[in-house]
Formats: C-alpha cells, structure tokens, sequence
C-alpha cells in the first residue's frame, strides 16, 4: 500500500526508509522544481522522526543543502556508499552477462 504525503514530517513518521533523488536532472533547466521542492530537504530532524533504526538513501551524487543535508548524507543512518557499491555489482554482472 502506498501512501502519499505533502508534508515530510508525516510522511516521515516511523520510516524505517527515507530515500530521495535529485531535484534537477543533469541538463534539466527548471528552477522552479528547487523553488517548490525547498521544505522536502531531507534532515535530521526528519531522520529522527522516522524509526531509530532508519536507513537513508539516495542513488547519487546528491546535492548538499538541496534533496539532502550533509548530517544525513554522510551520517549513521545514510547507506548511500553501500547502495552505490552493490550498483556497481549489478552493473557489472550485466555486462558480463553481456559480453559472454
């Protein structure tokens, strides 16, 4: 079941998963998604309103201060090294699966 929220804190509450992307795509010209996403950057004070073992992640690269703050990028509850690593797997069985 999904639920949809407009305000994080709710959204947020007894997550045991935030995860967010960037708001700009490479090349992507549209301002106004930054302007109107601006009260959906992830901190700590959403972090600890989720459940005390959530995990954050984020598919990279992130921008600090826009989708996510620093303290959770690079905090205990962020897994964005290790989602970046098993992608890495991922992608290279593909290509072995590929080239074979």
């Amino acid at each position: 079941n999904l639920k949809f929220f407009s305000d994080p804190m709710i959204g947020s509450k007894k997550s045991e998963c935030i995860m967010t992307d960037v708001w700009l795509s490479m090349g992507e010209k549209n301002k106004n998604k930054i302007k109107n996403f601006k009260n959906f950057t992830i901190n700590s004070k959403i972090i600890d309103n989720a459940s005390k073992d959530v995990i954050f992640m984020h598919c990279l690269p992130a921008h600090r201060g826009q989708e996510v703050t620093s303290e959770v990028l690079d905090g205990k509850n962020s897994v964005v090294l290790k989602q970046a690593k098993n992608r890495m797997f991922i992608q290279q069985a593909i290509i072995i699966y590929v080239l074979k």
